[in-house]
């Protein structure tokens, strides 16, 4: 650990730091907090900051969210994945209370816009619909709040938490306004050395990107093995590379370490009919998965 990683604490014993993209109050500071409450919060700009952060030596850990059961995939964090030289380490879930929050004093018969990230603005139609109000994007939900508070913008709501509310002196104007009660975040922890994690302790979670090799069937052929493995792939997600039509790439996360022989086997027979393919990490599953039904 670097120099550059550190903190203090109260007691002036140094602390590592683990980045997030956000401002403070937002959900990932709040991940940061409850997964990781011996590092200190480093907000960053971007995702891509946040790695950097780790990959340079200012963190130790980055904290990202990569998928929410109301909204879907994180936007970015598939194509960063690849292309970082970072493990995932963890994962864990969140369940996300939205709040919808304004000025002190402010009425909400008054309040003609909502400003958060994309992501919270689609957890919130039905709040957003009932009031009428107009939806803006913006980087992320704590620095929506962050501004409002800066701008003073009486016409103006925003979605975002309860500790955001507190930091930046805003009301509670209407509390928990997520479209449906399970709503859950995923966040992978990133660090520069995988998990120091062995076959057969718990439920353990393989994640890897990969692209098929250019013939016919390929794809089929590619997942073949783990079937006739039984190995229990959880998630298989495709996304364009580089902006091309044809270079499809697919993300993948499946039961088991790799040094388990069915699994061992199913990612040989996919290497085999694939051009490229990358373990992006190794870890435990969270507790919550199977009671989400990950």
């Amino acid at each position: 650990m670097t120099a550059s990683s550190r903190g203090k604490d109260h007691d002036g014993k140094e602390r590592g730091r683990i980045a997030f993209q956000g401002s403070l109050g937002a959900y990932s500071e709040i991940a940061c907090g409850l997964f990781a409450p011996d590092l200190d919060p480093l907000p960053c700009g971007s995702f891509d900051a946040a790695l950097d952060a780790v990959t340079e030596g200012r963190a130790i850990q980055a904290m990202l969210p990569v998928e929410n059961s109301l909204a879907g995939r994180v936007a970015d964090i598939h194509r960063l994945l690849p292309e970082t030289d970072l493990q995932i380490i963890a994962e864990h879930f969140l369940s996300i209370r939205h709040q919808l929050l304004t000025l002190p004093g402010v009425d909400l018969k008054d309040v003609r816009r909502v400003r958060s990230h994309a992501m919270a603005l689609g957890q919130c139609l039905g709040v957003i619909n009932e009031l009428g109000m107009e939806a803006e994007a913006a980087g992320d939900t704590a620095g929506a709040a962050k501004r409002l508070a800066e701008t003073g913008e009486r016409t103006e709501a925003v979605i975002a938490s309860a500790r955001a509310a507190e930091l930046y002196g805003l009301q509670v104007a209407r509390a928990n306004v997520e479209d449906a009660g399970h709503n859950t975040t995923r966040f992978l922890l990133m660090a520069r050395e995988p998990a120091d994690v062995e076959p057969g302790e718990g439920p353990i979670v393989t994640s890897f990107v990969f692209q098929v090799r250019n013939i016919p069937a390929a794809l089929y052929k590619a997942l073949g093995g783990f079937a006739t493995n039984g190995v229990n792939m959880t998630k298989l997600e495709s996304y364009m590379r580089e902006g091309s039509f044809t270079a499809t790439m697919f993300y993948a996360d499946v039961e088991g370490h790799p040094e388990d022989p069915p699994l061992r086997r199913a990612l040989e027979e996919l290497s085999f009919f694939s051009s490229s393919f990358k373990v992006l990490g190794v870890y435990r599953a969270d507790a919550r998965r199977l009671e989400i039904g990950g």
